[in-house]
């Protein structure tokens, strides 16, 4: 079973309460660590940013009916939050909007997530950025307000750490300025990474 199928069978056992979208979200990035944690022999945990008792916690709240999927994983009791994590995790978490468990596990996961090398959209499993901005809104609009000028998420959020641990992130005095603009305001296309991974799964082995 690779993300897509993860990703159906979390959506079928998911109860009736709650928000439809955040059941996707939720869906989406357990199922690509679920993924991830198949390929890459590491805990779910690990790839996650959520220790055990809050995986078990969100997975019985949202996806009641997937107990037995997610007991087929390694959990990890233990978890190592270094401090640029954990700094992403307090900035999301002092702007969240009704400081909800939810929103608590939301900002632990979007911080992990943060360390992967792909657009943050595609590292959450998403489908698309309009999806993060909408996650972000919703659950996070003090940083959705304050970035009006529509920087990429991971961008902006370790912008902000830096500026408020007193420090600049570039050198540039304001953002039109600089030579890296498109780094920071360029198109965040590409495939989902459920995508790539479908194409991985069906490339022919090497002889």
């Amino acid at each position: 079973m690779g993300t897509e199928g993860f990703y159906g069978r979390l959506m079928e056992s998911a109860g009736e309460g709650g928000e439809r979208f955040d059941t996707h979200v939720a869906a989406s990035i357990l199922a690509l660590g679920m993924e991830e944690a198949r390929r890459e022999g590491t805990t779910l945990s690990a790839r996650l940013g959520l220790d055990a008792a809050a995986l078990r916690r969100m997975a019985a709240t949202l996806f009641p009916g997937a107990q037995d999927m997610l007991a087929g994983f390694v959990l990890e009791e233990a978890l190592a939050v270094d401090a640029e994590e954990q700094s992403v995790r307090d900035v999301l978490w002092m702007s969240a909007a009704a400081a909800t468990g939810f929103e608590r596990d939301l900002a632990c996961m979007v911080a992990r997530r943060c360390l992967r090398p792909n657009h943050l959209w595609q590292d959450l499993g998403l489908r698309n950025r309009g999806e993060l901005s909408r996650l972000m809104r919703e659950h996070f609009p003090v940083l959705a307000q304050r970035n009006r000028n529509d920087m990429k998420w991971k961008k902006f959020l370790y912008r902000t750490i830096c500026a408020s641990e007193g420090f600049s992130l570039c050198a540039a005095p304001v953002c039109t300025e600089c030579d890296d603009f498109a780094a920071c305001f360029g198109a965040e296309d590409g495939d989902p990474l459920v995508a790539r991974m479908r194409r991985d799964n069906a490339a022919p082995a090497p002889p």
